[in-house]
């Protein structure tokens, strides 16, 4: 666990230099696209989590493929550089990401869906987030067939069940009783 611990401390540490320099939400932006590029993609994070990997290379690979990143950014690959701990880089822009939106009240609404949301189903997730939260809410779409069709909305602790595999769960209760 103490990598995720370190994993914050990295995240705050980043954010209160973004912060200052008035770069938050440049690095917000980095943060995401580093998220996403390790998290899709199998050689990019093996070749990070490599421990054989000299930690040169890896910092000059991250350089190159992050080439347009932000300078504080840059500064956070040469700290992994300099403490070797490159195999957190994605926790750390996990965590970044995390503190950012709080730091904007900003909440993140988790819609699971049976197929990629269209307009119209984004329309009627954002309508119900409307009567769970106040709050600047961003939406995070993750698919998962099982559900048949609805969605499962999750904000903070609150869950909303709209799914048909649910529907279906309910309607098998009632028809057993």
């Amino acid at each position: 666990m103490a990598s995720t611990r370190a994993a914050i401390r990295y995240a705050k540490a980043i954010l209160d230099l973004a912060n200052s320099k008035g770069v938050a939400e440049a690095v917000n932006n980095d943060m995401k696209s580093i998220a996403t590029a390790i998290d899709t993609n199998l050689e990019l994070s093996t070749f990070i989590q490599n421990p054989t990997t000299k930690v040169e290379v890896k910092e000059s690979a991250l350089l190159e493929v992050f080439a347009d990143v932000n300078g504080v950014t840059k500064g956070l690959f040469h700290l992994l550089f300099e403490n070797k701990r490159f195999e957190i880089l994605e926790a750390i822009a996990l965590e970044y990401k995390k503190l950012f939106d709080e730091g904007n009240g900003v909440e993140v609404a988790k819609v699971t869906t049976a197929i990629p949301m269209d307009a119209a189903l984004e329309a009627k997730v954002l309508e119900k987030v409307a009567t769970l939260s106040d709050k600047k809410i961003t939406i995070e779409n993750t698919v998962d067939p099982s559900i048949i069709g609805g969605f499962i909305l999750r904000i903070g602790d609150q869950q909303y069940n709209a799914s048909v595999a649910n529907r279906l769960q309910v309607l098998k209760r009632e028809l057993s009783n």
